[in-house]
């Protein structure tokens, strides 16, 4: 009879054992995940009835809480909606939340660790807690002459600042108006975000870090070269046969320079000449000299294939695995299956910009307490150093003859050296290209770099280049930046 009454008294204290581990888990390191998750309706509930902190962009706010007469006593509000839409996201009762307004969700409800004293002291005097505000690093006209410079154009605008990673602008578009997803009423909000969801010009993905990742077309000739130059293996005076096109190895497929001819009217060009006038064919010979594993891994030293937070997490771009030597040389030139962000390109540039260092972008400056103390501020880290200041010197060289005396000049700004890159990417028999710019200024003393992508050959289809739809639109957030 004891021994039973003791396996009993054992399987009891083991259960109350395994119900206190439990409960401690779930109270003490499951917390964080638990109040982030985007299914959990009472932290919502609760971040309504508290006053959210604002968003700000150089001191104003993009996005604030404004007291209302209801139940959520607070109504979310933005201003300028479309202009940062990509950056803030929304918050909506019924949706979730998006953007910064996810990244950075706990400070701005006043529930983050890092503000515990402030939790506390509103428990202990009964009041409410105030969100923290969070301050971004992006440039407000830098933003708008993105955004003006876009129109109606699909696609995207990244400026970086190179010696820091602050994002100075980050524009997708068409965008989309968050208040219409922050309503209190349940079926208007339904009713928005099934219109936008069932958009097919997809106004709710922020093309600049997600979305379908795009074929990066001749801009990832850039990395290309960064590679070749770096490797000691070769240098810009090298010369390439540049026939007017060339049958890829064991495959049927020729393919050929983008206006159908000897690229430079020459039977054989240099690195530097094929970069400057955008040469398919020698690129494709360099990138089946070069070989799969040296372009995979300092695609890799670049950013490709890592998860990038800005903090919004960055779809990774992608260098294709187990190629042949037709795939291989197709990559060469930016096509196959290299997929990439305007992010990812933005930063590929910032890295040359930034004498071979390449910093980790981040749209965070720093977080205000309600008492205006700072919380938490931003420090400029390195991400890589994906090549050598030497090689970063040469190649913004290179680059500047593009911009000078190459394929690239509807970047030029008179009176500043201007590095940059344009690209025309297929995608598909019929389809419409894909145009890019990308590029620095100034050259000796670069202030900003950036990545423009546009989509649908920017309703043109077949018919228009980078350097003459993007590259004007880099011209002018370039110009944002200077005249500041």
């Amino acid at each position: 009879m004891h021994k039973q009454l003791r396996h009993i008294s054992v399987a009891t204290l083991a259960m109350f054992l395994a119900l206190f581990v439990s409960l401690s888990v779930i109270q003490v390191f499951a917390v964080d995940e638990l109040r982030a998750d985007g299914r959990n309706v009472r932290t919502l509930f609760a971040s309504y009835s508290a006053e959210r902190g604002p968003i700000l962009v150089a001191g104003e706010p993009v996005a604030q809480s404004r007291p209302v007469d209801n139940e959520f006593r607070f109504l979310r509000e933005y201003l300028e909606p479309e202009l940062y839409s990509a950056v803030t996201g929304y918050f909506s009762l019924n949706q979730g939340t998006t953007g910064i307004e996810s990244a950075y969700n706990d400070f701005l409800t006043g529930t983050a660790n890092e503000q515990f004293l402030d939790q506390l002291s509103a428990l202990v005097t009964g009041q409410s807690p105030r969100g923290a505000a969070v301050e971004l690093t992006i440039d407000p006209a830098v933003q708008q002459a993105a955004f003006d410079a876009m129109g109606d154009l699909r696609g995207s605008v990244v400026a970086i600042e190179p010696s820091t990673g602050r994002i100075l602008a980050m524009v997708s578009t068409p965008g989309f108006d968050p208040n219409r997803l922050s309503a209190h009423r349940t079926s208007s909000v339904i009713d928005a975000y099934n219109e936008l969801i069932s958009d097919p010009l997809r106004p709710l993905n922020n093309r600049a870090i997600g979305g379908d990742l795009y074929f990066p077309g001749s801009v990832f000739k850039v990395l290309v070269t960064a590679a070749a130059i770096d490797s000691g293996e070769f240098d810009p005076d090298g010369e390439f046969p540049n026939p007017p096109r060339l049958q890829l190895p064991l495959s049927t497929n020729v393919i050929s320079n983008a206006e159908g001819g000897n690229c430079g009217g020459q039977e054989t060009v240099t690195l530097a000449t094929s970069l400057r006038l955008s040469c398919n064919i020698p690129f494709a010979e360099l990138a089946l000299e070069l070989g799969q594993d040296e372009l995979a891994g300092y695609a890799e030293r670049f950013g490709f294939g890592q998860t990038i937070a800005v903090p919004m997490n960055a779809t990774p771009s992608q260098y294709p695995e187990n190629l042949d030597d037709a795939q291989l040389m197709l990559t060469g030139f930016g096509q196959y299956d290299v997929r990439v962000t305007p992010l990812q390109i933005a930063m590929i540039s910032a890295a040359i910009a930034n004498g071979g260092e390449l910093m980790q972008p981040t749209l965070l400056d720093r977080i205000i307490a309600p008492d205006l103390s700072t919380v938490l501020e931003s420090e400029p880290e390195v991400f890589s150093q994906p090549i050598s200041r030497r090689t970063a010197t040469t190649l913004t060289r290179m680059l500047v003859d593009g911009v000078s005396d190459g394929v690239a000049f509807n970047a030029a700004i008179p009176g500043v050296e201007v590095a940059g890159k344009t690209g025309t990417a297929e995608n598909g028999a019929g389809q419409p290209f894909t145009l890019w710019f990308t590029g620095f200024a100034p050259a000796d003393n670069p202030q900003v770099a950036v990545a423009v992508v546009v989509e649908d050959g920017g309703g043109q289809g077949q018919n228009a280049f980078g350097n003459q739809v993007a590259a004007p639109i880099a011209r002018q957030v370039m110009e944002a930046v200077l005249n500041r």
